[in-house]
């Protein structure tokens, strides 16, 4: 059971609900706090003087009082007309994802909602019932608007849901979850769809996939050291310390402690007649530790921004007030998402320069194409175009989302951050770079095999295993794609990772 403690959610924490189901509760404190809030919005129905959101109609509409026996209607109505959203459905582990931050949010007693809500959303959350919510539509500005409606409309027993993979009615989804379809008070259909917990979410995802690349690259990279029988020298720690650069410090560390007793490095210590590495072996301290910094920058942002209340207006129950503001504009998400995307296709194009190194006879000193027979046998030749053609599509994929803007909402909402296209084109860069380095562990592990009986070390010994333990040495021209998606899977499950032991940190609040 996941304690969904409203506010101090752990990056580890979130980490786990990305990856795998299991059941979450919320602390009995957090009821008072709700408790609260939900009293506030009471008393200003009560009252019946205007407060946005709660007895006007939304944006420019906003002048517009709603009278009480309609405010039912009116949170009803904003959940069917903002479910908008297009393209294919996000998956269930980015459902779930965004489904517990938005608990956690509202749960920090600030929104308005009642606590009967809650427990509905938890209650759908256990029953892994995942509310059909399309990936287009959001403009990461007014919250991720169509999107959340989506998952609200799934609690109001319209729309449609996923369960086991199967998508059916949501009315018979709540009746498999044992609820009843919600019918929302004042201020909640707002509460629900404002917010940044898809971008926040999907751009965890992206994180977490650029962790796992990150990884997988640092243990192709060395291996590729050793394949290519390069120098250790580039990673004493006295080159990185003068520079000081915190994220090259601690990458220099991973190689060092990676090729630390290779026999191959060994054998060619003496009468080697090259005097540097190409760049793509020699500064891999250097790219990978700036990659290492921007994504741990990223990491903290998305870490604030998961335990952020981030819907409008925003409930102050000690003094009654109701605040109008802007938290639902996800410029720190977009920006983020970028950064992931720009560091996560570098972190691929330096692994797609070195599966080139390999595979060039003259570099690597290794067989022509890394296949016993080259010309009868192409060997890893296209495997490395492939390698190259998603480096070049990361080029574009890159590019920055945040920087565009489109105004919306007849010039009311005039500048939005469009950071939700920003975290799943970020998630799609890690893909690509994922699969080019599953090629290049596959390129290293097949030139480490020409230089038996020389050993690499330890660790590296430990992933060339694990990686011949799912994909045999190549010998001859086979078909080739479906070892590329086993190494792929390979480094989705995480062991490689195991190997590497590196994650970014909970950080601090």
């Amino acid at each position: 059971m996941h304690m969904l403690t409203p506010g101090r959610i752990p990056l580890s924490q979130l980490r786990r609900i990305a990856r795998q189901f299991h059941p979450v509760s919320l602390p009995p404190e957090a009821k008072s706090r709700v408790d609260d809030a939900a009293r506030t919005v009471a008393a200003i129905v009560a009252a019946g003087a205007p407060a946005y959101g709660i007895n006007t109609g939304f944006g420019l509409l906003a002048s517009v009082h709603i009278p009480p026996h309609q405010l039912e209607q009116l949170q009803t109505n904003l959940v069917r007309s903002h479910a908008v959203g297009v393209g294919t459905l996000l998956d269930d582990d980015t459902v779930r994802l965004l489904l517990a931050l938005k608990i956690a949010s509202l749960a920090r007693g600030h929104s308005g909602v009642r606590w009967t809500l809650l427990e509905s959303m938890v209650t759908l959350y256990n029953a892994q019932v995942w509310p059909c919510i399309p990936a287009q539509g959001s403009v990461g500005a007014s919250g991720d608007l169509a999107p959340l409606a989506h998952l609200t409309l799934a609690l109001m027993g319209e729309g449609s849901v996923r369960i086991d993979g199967h998508v059916m009615p949501a009315a018979e989804g709540l009746r498999r979850a044992g609820l009843t379809p919600v019918q929302l008070g004042a201020k909640e259909g707002l509460a629900l769809l404002n917010g940044t917990q898809v971008s926040t979410a999907i751009a965890l995802v992206a994180l977490f996939r650029a962790e796992q690349a990150f990884a997988a690259a640092v243990l192709a990279g060395a291996l590729t050291v050793d394949a290519a029988r390069g120098s250790d020298t580039p990673f004493d720690e006295r080159i990185h310390a003068l520079r000081g650069q915190p994220g090259q410090i601690h990458v220099a560390r991973l190689y060092r402690d990676l090729l630390n007793d290779s026999a191959i490095r060994d054998s060619h210590r003496a009468g080697d007649p090259r005097v540097q590495d190409p760049y793509s072996l020699r500064c891999q301290p250097q790219a990978m530790g700036a990659c290492w910094d921007v994504l741990g920058q990223s990491a903290n942002t998305l870490l604030i921004e998961a335990n952020a209340v981030s819907d409008n207006p925003l409930l102050f129950p000690d003094t009654g007030e109701v605040l109008s503001g802007g938290n639902f504009h996800a410029e720190p998400v977009a920006f983020a998402a970028d950064q992931i995307a720009i560091a996560t296709s570098e972190i691929g194009a330096l692994s797609e320069r070195r599966i080139a190194l390999l595979i060039d006879a003259h570099l690597s000193s290794l067989p022509a194409f890394l296949v016993g027979n080259p010309g009868i046998n192409s060997g890893f030749m296209i495997a490395h175009v492939t390698a190259a053609a998603l480096a070049s599509e990361n080029k574009t994929l890159a590019h920055p989302a945040s920087i565009d803007s489109m105004p919306t909402s007849a010039n009311q909402e005039d500048h939005v951050s469009m950071a939700t296209f920003a975290a799943r084109k970020a998630g799609d860069v890690a893909i690509n770079v994922r699969r080019i380095v599953a090629i290049e562990l596959l390129a290293a592990c097949q030139g480490i095999d020409f230089l038996r009986p020389l050993r690499s070390s330890s660790r590296l010994e430990e992933a060339f295993d694990l990686v011949r333990s799912v994909i045999p040495r190549y010998d001859e021209d086979r078909y080739f794609a479906p070892e590329i998606a086993a190494a792929d899977t390979l480094i989705v499950s995480g062991r490689l990772a195991g190997i590497l032991r590196t994650e970014f940190p909970d950080g601090s609040f």
